[in-house]
């Protein structure tokens, strides 16, 4: 008899395999609050509740949470992967066409990682010998590879703010959501520039570029000191934010995730 997978436990009813919610994200780095919030919207219901009113997931509900996951990493809101999980008919056909838009994505990042590394080169060496970037000579090489993409993915476990964030983007033209996206790599590239520096994480400096954001987050609803607090630890915790804050400078994921520290302990407190 086959054994069930680590974490798994044997369903009542057919003996198939199903996980509890606290197994689920701890396998996928998704909260239960998350995926309580799925639920409730109707994209991935839960294969059954348990007697102790515990949501219980079988295989197909993580397979389909795999592909909400890939979907989201592409840059989909949630009312439109609802519409890709709805529309699509062979669970094969799809993933393989979600594995043809990762690849695109990973040559996009590879390409934006280049650009912003040929960037912090290129400001380092201007200032060292007081000339003019090499890059504003061909202004355009600045936004290589710097495409539009959802900022809903950094914030996939605050699920109210995604949403509203979904919402805005929805009413965007591309021209303005390429122009936000371009704008909030100037942000990282801000930032590494003070690390590279050497400012500390709470110097007047950083915290101004983190008021920026502050700001920026509450114009779509009111955030929490403690929800503010969460997004910073997210910069680390969360694996795929973690490596875009990388790409851009090594180190740069823990100062931001710092400087939001600072920022909440010392003007939202």
């Amino acid at each position: 008899m086959e054994r069930p997978m680590e974490g798994a436990t044997v369903g009542p009813a057919d003996g198939a395999r199903e996980w509890p919610i606290d197994e689920v994200a701890r396998m996928s780095g998704v909260t239960a609050r998350t995926l309580r919030h799925y639920d409730e919207i109707g994209l991935l219901p839960p294969a059954r509740i348990a007697g102790n009113g515990r949501r219980c997931y079988g295989e197909r509900q993580l397979l389909l949470l795999q592909q909400i996951l890939v979907l989201r990493t592409l840059g989909l809101g949630l009312p439109e992967i609802g519409r890709v999980l709805a529309d699509q008919v062979d669970e094969v056909e799809a993933l393989r066409g979600h594995r043809r838009r990762l690849l695109a994505e990973r040559d996009r990042l590879d390409a934006l990682a280049a650009t912003v590394s040929r960037t912090i080169a290129d400001l380092e060496q201007s200032r060292k010998d007081g000339t003019a970037m090499t890059a504003i000579n061909r202004p355009e090489n600045l936004f290589e590879g710097v495409q539009p993409s959802q900022y809903q993915e950094s914030l996939r476990d605050f699920p109210e703010h995604a949403e509203e964030v979904a919402r805005r983007v929805a009413g965007m033209t591309p021209q303005d959501v390429e122009a936000g996206q371009r704008a909030r790599t100037a942000q990282m590239i801000r930032l590494a520039e003070l690390m590279t520096a050497g400012h500390a994480a709470d110097a007047a400096p950083v915290q101004d570029e983190i008021d920026t954001q502050y700001r920026t987050l509450t114009e779509l609803r009111a955030v929490t000191a403690d929800e503010f607090r969460a997004i910073g630890r997210s910069c680390v915790d969360n694996d795929g934010w973690r490596a875009a804050y990388e790409q851009i400078a090594p180190g740069l994921a823990v100062y931001q995730r710092d400087a939001i520290e600072a920022y909440v302990r010392t003007r939202l407190s």
